[in-house]
């Protein structure tokens, strides 16, 4: 039986889980027709459980809970226990999916077996939806999403060959290094690599002054301010998503703002909070999120392994901004600033020294780090075409970020067939209607690509307007 420790970085997001935040990623994907239920498993077989140990292991704890935990084969591994066929409730629509969605995410996954779980369900609208569960201590969501990908073929306009179902154990293995390698290189033209690959890892900066600062900042940064979006977590949450806003149209605006399509997303999600927290008299100058940081090279294949290979940075959100320009503008600054600070491979190194300590001090770490973040926001790019799954269209995914220690939030971005997709996933005892911030964000999306036409239409010489501030009780319009 095989038994490997397991990496520093990849036991402290084991040792994240709390009832009410855990480390879990999901992942929901949909069918306007229904799946082939054998086919289907025959591909999580083949593409999934297979190639990666992961998927087959458990976790051993040590003993007196004093060290770094193992992988270890299953010995009673059977793919049945994680493949669960069960019903979306009536009337089947989208409301419903996220009722069961929002129920699913708070149950526990087994920790006497691997840890992940997929459930089919049937009974979404004309077809069925399926959704993945998998503990963030397997692999981080650059790493899902690729590996999902894997599990899907390229519709035949995309011109990929698409993996054969029946070959043999080395052709199924080669047969899932085409469609990861076509997702890395369809993803460039999504949202290229999520928030990014660090530009400047620490190795290679040599300006010592920049890396104190980085970590000082990590290590000293206070709390967060306090607002309607922070408080005391309980365990039921609820989840929405955006509809697909066209990926094309959001380049065009920032290429006619001078910015980037992340910067024009993440944007709009402020405004979209701005709006949230202004309408309940809880508005501030900025909100301190947490962004993760790809460290993985996209061009090289995943490990058979997994694990965590990503760091973070706290992006400040000007939320007090009243205006769509100074938001964009601003929020252009911020996002340039942290590509070019250490912090993300710092983050890095400091979650593998939380995971080589004992269980209680790691958790009090991770209240400080917690402590000074509202909100988890992540980007993860995927296929700009058409894929399917088991020989049926995949028509849509969206996936949810986990939060962590004190935070209720989770925003996620994630690109698919041209449109663009953000998924909330909050603690419903502080935000009850997260509908309404991913309305507002479809409005600021709207309100930014005015602004872009607004910016072509100017004669060359004139600049983008700046924000101003304004306090919580100016409500005012949006410019």
């Amino acid at each position: 039986m095989s038994t490997q420790r397991m990496n520093n970085a990849d036991a402290a997001w084991l040792h994240m889980d709390r009832p009410t935040n855990l480390m879990v990623v999901n992942a929901v994907l949909w069918f306007d027709e229904p799946l082939d239920l054998e086919r289907a498993r025959e591909i999580l077989r083949v593409r999934w459980a297979e190639p990666f140990p992961r998927f087959r292991q458990r976790i051993v704890e040590p003993r007196a809970g004093i060290g770094i935990p193992s992988w270890q084969d299953d010995p009673h591994f059977d793919l049945r226990r994680h493949i669960h066929h069960i019903a979306v409730p009536a009337p089947g629509d989208k409301r419903a999916l996220e009722q069961l969605v929002g129920d699913l995410m708070v149950m526990p996954l087994d920790r006497s077996k691997p840890l992940w779980d997929v459930y089919l369900i049937d009974g979404y609208g004309n077809g069925m939806a399926m959704m993945f569960r998998i503990h963030h201590c397997i692999a981080d969501g650059i790493a899902l999403s690729r590996i999902l990908l894997s599990l899907t073929d390229a519709m035949p306009d995309v011109g990929i060959e698409p993996a054969r179902d029946d070959a043999s154990r080395r052709g199924r293995i080669e047969a899932i290094a085409a469609p990861v390698k076509a997702g890395v290189q369809l993803a460039g033209a999504g949202l290229q690599e999520g928030f990014g690959i660090l530009a400047h890892p620490a190795a290679e900066l040599t300006a010592l002054g920049a890396e104190a600062r980085a970590l000082a900042k990590l290590l000293i940064t206070g709390p967060d301010t306090k607002t309607v979006l922070s408080g005391k977590l309980g365990v039921a949450r609820r989840v929405t998503w955006s509809e697909p806003m066209p990926l094309q149209d959001v380049k065009k605006t920032g290429e006619a703002t001078g910015t980037t399509v992340n910067d024009v997303l993440v944007a709009a999600i402020t405004g979209a909070l701005h709006s949230y927290l202004s309408d309940r008299d809880s508005l501030v100058d900025e909100i301190r999120v947490l962004v993760p940081f790809n460290l993985r090279p996209l061009d090289q294949p995943l490990p058979r392994d997994l694990g965590n290979r990503f760091g973070f940075a706290y992006l400040t959100l000007p939320v007090g901004i009243a205006d769509a320009a100074g938001r964009l503008a601003d929020v252009c600054r911020r996002m340039d600033a942290i590509k070019r600070s250490p912090e993300s491979a710092l983050s890095y190194g400091i979650l593998e020294t939380i995971g080589l300590t004992p269980l209680q001090i790691e958790q009090q770490l991770l209240n400080i780090f917690t402590q000074k973040i509202s909100a988890v926001l992540t980007n993860v790019p995927g296929s700009p075409g058409p894929l399917s799954f088991a020989g049926t269209k995949l028509a849509g995914v969206v996936f949810w970020v986990p939060a962590a220690g004190t935070i209720g939030l989770g925003i996620s971005i994630f690109s698919y067939n041209g449109g663009v997709i953000v998924g909330l996933q909050v603690d419903s005892g502080l935000v009850s209607d997260p509908e309404a911030i991913i309305a507002e964000y479809e409005r600021q999306v709207e309100a930014l690509d005015w602004l872009a036409t607004r910016h072509r239409a100017k004669p060359p010489g004139r600049s983008a307007a700046h924000g101003r501030r304004r306090s919580s009780g100016d409500r005012g319009k949006q410019h």
